[in-house]
């Protein structure tokens, strides 16, 4: 998760219609299954975000016609699921993060409980500590707990109904034999001052049962 060279598109060989129907068919943003305490939990797809082809006019226009009217006055928890992302197919880059995130709207982002993020890599991680807060202000960014298993996040999510691919769990599995592994769990980072790559990130455990 670097390079802002993988950005996507502001215009695509596609028109706006069949952009907004691959959106749809590949089920990148989805809203399924529910949190520990009930609210509604939108599952996004990282690795299944066709970048080079869908511009950011077409991601926005879909969230807003597909995946917001149904969040709208609603408490919500969200999963972004990390998991084979690489930066030169399904990254959408760092400017066209910080486009979508600010057209979501206000309310919509004082409604999100919880952001987990499954699978962090250590690039997301450093990526995140460094500009997170440049993206997603300090608030959006304090929302995001990072999720090493599945089994930790099926601590705050209900597993029923909580759909996820079959290359996730082969993942997860393969994760069991990997002997430098850290079985994090749930953390957030939160350092007093914004990071830099010679800054310390401090970090604190959140995991819990719920």
């Amino acid at each position: 998760m670097t390079s802002s060279s993988s950005s996507l598109p502001h215009s695509s060989p596609l028109p706006l219609s069949q952009q907004l129907q691959l959106i749809k068919e590949l089920q990148i943003f989805k809203i399924q299954g529910s949190d520990r305490r009930g609210r509604p939990l939108l599952r996004i797809i990282g690795k299944f975000f066709p970048a080079r082809l869908v511009s950011v006019e077409a991601v926005k226009k879909f969230l807003e016609d597909e995946i917001f009217p149904d969040l709208e006055g609603r408490a919500f928890s969200a999963v972004y699921v990390h998991t084979e992302v690489n930066r030169g197919d399904n990254f959408p880059g760092i400017s066209a993060l910080k486009s979508i995130y600010d057209a979501v709207p206000a309310k919509l982002r004082d409604n999100l409980d919880a952001f987990y993020f499954l699978h962090p890599g250590i690039q997301s991680r450093l990526f995140l500590a460094t500009f997170g807060r440049l993206l997603f202000g300090g608030a959006g960014y304090a929302k995001v707990k990072y999720v090493a298993r599945l089994e930790f996040l099926w601590e705050h999510v209900r597993r029923k109904g909580a759909e996820m691919p079959e290359f996730v769990h082969d993942f997860d599995d393969e994760m069991e034999w990997r002997p430098t592994t850290v079985d994090y769990g749930l953390e957030s980072d939160h350092p007093a001052i914004m990071p830099t790559f010679d800054s310390t990130v401090s970090t604190y455990s959140m995991r819990c049962i719920a």
